[in-house]
């Protein structure tokens, strides 16, 4: 086996402990790199079929490219598409873009709140209605207890203090200091009740793995990742109003593996381009809050 074929054999096997294991279970879906490729691990350890809801948490400002990919892409490859969003917020005009907050409370609200809140049943969901091709709202709102994410440890400091499978308390807060050890694959998948739990199948894998991956597994991804001509292209994708693309040539898989390998991007942070991880200790403060 070579590197890749040992980071997907361990990623399948978390994703099918995950589900052995917990009852009411998601995935998060950002429509980036990360969460596309775990979303093509859980068709091959599901032999082509997703047997857990997809949830994105619409914040109203992503990119437009990356909302036409997730509906395309739902419709394709037949998922049980369902997203949130934090309409209170949204229409009281509580965000960074309509200048009345800072860029984290506005990720407070209409991310890490509206996860919360989408997770746990208590706010509307909308899930996409193959038949009528457009969103409806979800009369199935049973809490999520168990939610998969794309985290990887070498992207971001507070994601290498995560664990393959990272236990919250009911309010999804995160106890950073609180973490079960993990030793020799051996994962600890009984918590007492009201624990909410975050699965982790790519905490191991780089960036570098992600597009050498996509690569070698053709995986479709939204076309902001490639420079179209302008010499710049985006290396992490979140809201438009607070995310930059980097000076890059590349405009294939093959150029950014190569832009990778070359050393290039070595003091360039993968998400420099996300203007809220500027804030002091602004990541870290929302993930304890339960962003993802």
């Amino acid at each position: 086996m070579n590197h890749l074929d040992k980071l997907e054999a361990q990623s399948v096997y978390i994703l099918r402990e995950a589900y052995r294991e917990f009852k009411n279970l998601c995935m998060l879906w950002s429509i980036g790199k990360d969460s596309t490729v775990l979303l093509w691990l859980a068709r091959k350890a599901f032999f082509g079929h997703v047997p857990i809801p997809l949830v994105h948490i619409d914040t109203h400002y992503k990119i437009p490219e990356m909302i036409t990919y997730r509906d395309r892409v739902a419709l394709e490859w037949n998922l049980n598409m369902i997203y949130g969003e934090n309409r209170a917020a949204l229409d009281g005009r509580q965000t960074f873009p309509d200048g009345n907050t800072d860029r984290l409370v506005c990720c407070r609200h209409l991310k890490s709140e509206a996860l919360k809140r989408t997770l746990s049943g208590e706010w509307p969901r909308y899930r996409m209605d193959h038949e009528l091709k457009r969103y409806v709202p979800d009369d199935k709102r049973e809490p999520f207890t168990g939610v998969i994410v794309g985290v990887r440890a070498d992207e971001e400091g507070s994601r290498s203090k995560e664990r393959y499978f990272s236990p919250r308390d009911s309010a999804n807060s995160w106890d950073v200091g609180d973490q079960p050890p993990e030793f020799w694959n051996q994962f600890k998948t009984d918590f007492a009740p009201g624990t909410h739990v975050r699965i982790h199948p790519l905490l191991d894998w780089t960036e570098l793995n992600i597009w050498e991956y996509i690569e070698r597994e053709q995986i479709p991804i939204v076309s902001l990742y490639f420079n179209q001509g302008d010499g710049t292209r985006y290396r992490s994708l979140g809201c438009a109003p607070c995310t930059n693309p980097i000076e890059s040539p590349s405009r294939t898989v093959r150029e950014i593996i190569e832009e990778l390998e070359s050393g290039l991007l070595t003091n360039v942070a993968e998400r420099s381009g996300r203007a809220q991880d500027k804030e002091d200790g602004g990541l870290e403060t929302l993930r304890r809050d339960g962003y993802m």
